[in-house]
């Protein structure tokens, strides 16, 4: 096949179901009514065929397909799909410079469809960005990870972002309707009750192929009827997706995205929400130390000495984790999130430290006060180190007047208790310390 011959427009009575019931018509397409509404951007270019390169950034099943092959039908030019996940270098370059030789010879633009753009490599992506540049090509990718990280900056400049939602439960359910009533599809050879269309649309995620694949695979897992109607039952949907996998990708931005919201939960005091998105990270096979280390960190960042406890529970989390493994370990997690979702909250240790660090980058880096110094030597000694230290054993109070920070930090604060928890305590602390150095005295000899 020649590289502009037009690919085949009507899938095989064998091609997946999902493939087979694809819309054929823009205003057919579910559940994006924010591109493809009326007035909106995408449709309007589609309706006057006049568009430019892009990228549509959507999860699974969400259109990104089906949209780029109906863009087609509006290019006024060749069509050529590929897929990053088969193509390399050299496929790109060939049709970089086929799509050149049209557009000199004809002023015809060549629509170039990629697929899983993502995993194109950075000199594969710079392949592309003369001709998407010069107008030789209109450069349309999909991809399901987020543009500002799968696309080299020059090129994504050049390309318009638009973004597809995951499809919402009233999307999936006419989908899974249209795939029962299409000739093309199981059109008088299926029947579902809407008790089990809506379970299958709720095990779907968002996802019109998993819809359409679950659909699929229910029909053949049932038996026809007397009249030749296979009637799926919620129990068949259920053996069809008890072990499918949840969607996630440990280095995409979902990864990112779940250890967000388990962090924010935590921070926000819900432990239900906190649950649910450990529960989510675990199920979908993220490192379960890796979401201990995060939950370790939540202990100090934003707990603190609010619940002194958190941070050894969440340390002692790890090290169930570690030690018992997984799935036992997951409780250990459990258990520990919940702790930190209840316990008191503050990041006064969080901002302590930070504005310790900020002097330091300020230059405030003078050297340690000769009287914190230990005189190890008879030079050190001559030369006054630990000259002036106050033993705080020695004094009536345990403490003393002595300054501890450099001379340009002398009487600097970094750390200021919250009002939540333990930290009260350290308020009240810090106050009555405030009074003891003020009076201190030393203990008789």
């Amino acid at each position: 096949m020649d590289l502009f011959s037009d690919p085949p427009r009507s899938p095989s009575s064998r091609a997946p179901l999902a493939d087979r019931v694809r819309p054929a018509n823009i205003g057919d397409i579910l559940g994006q009514d924010e591109l493809l509404g009326e007035g909106r951007p995408l449709r309007l270019a589609w309706e006057s065929g006049e568009f430019h390169s892009l990228v549509l950034w959507g999860p699974p099943g969400s259109g990104k397909t089906t949209l780029a092959r109906l863009l087609d039908q509006a290019a006024r030019g060749p069509f050529v799909p590929f897929s990053a996940v088969l193509s390399g270098i050299k496929e790109v370059r060939e049709v970089m410079a086929s799509a050149e030789r049209l557009r000199s010879s004809t002023g015809k633009r060549t629509l170039v469809f990629v697929d899983e753009f993502h995993r194109f490599n950075k000199a594969q992506q710079d392949a592309f960005l003369p001709f998407v540049e010069s107008g030789a090509i209109l450069l349309v990718g999909a991809t399901t990870e987020n543009p500002s990280f799968a696309i080299n900056s020059a090129l994504l400049s050049r390309l318009k972002v638009y973004v597809l939602r995951p499809l919402g439960k009233e999307a999936l359910q006419e989908i899974v309707r249209r795939a029962l009533s299409d000739p093309r599809g199981l059109a008088g050879k299926a029947a579902l009750g809407e008790e089990v269309v809506s379970e299958l649309v709720a095990r779907a995620s968002g996802d019109a192929r998993r819809a359409l694949n679950t659909l699929e695979l229910t029909f053949q897992m049932t038996t026809p009827g007397a009249e030749g109607i296979r009637r799926v039952s919620r129990e068949t949907v259920l053996k069809a997706v008890e072990r499918e996998p949840l969607v996630y990708d440990k280095s995409g931005e979902e990864h990112f995205n779940l250890i967000s919201a388990l962090q924010k939960s935590l921070r926000n005091s819900d432990p239900d929400a906190a649950l649910y998105w450990l529960a989510r990270l675990l199920e979908s096979g993220e490192d379960p130390l890796y979401v201990s280390r995060r939950m370790i960190r939540v202990a100090s960042e934003d707990i603190g000495n609010a619940d002194p406890q958190a941070l050894p529970l969440a340390v002692a989390a790890q090290q169930a984790v570690q030690f018992i493994g997984m799935p036992e370990g997951a409780l250990a997690l459990a258990q520990a999130a919940i702790y930190l979702a209840l316990a008191p909250k503050s990041d006064a240790v969080t901002g302590a430290y930070a504005e310790a660090t900020a002097k330091i980058r300020e230059g405030h880096t003078r050297p340690v006060p000769l009287h914190l110094r230990n005189a190890v030597t008879g030079l050190m000694e001559k030369l006054g180190y630990g000259k002036g230290y106050q033993h705080a054993h020695d004094y009536e109070e345990a403490t003393t007047d002595m300054e501890c920070l450099p001379e340009d930090l002398s009487g600097s604060r970094f750390y200021r208790p919250g009002s939540e928890g333990w930290e009260k305590e350290a308020a009240r602390r810090l106050e009555a310390l405030a009074l003891k150095r003020k009076r201190a005295v030393k203990r008789p000899s």
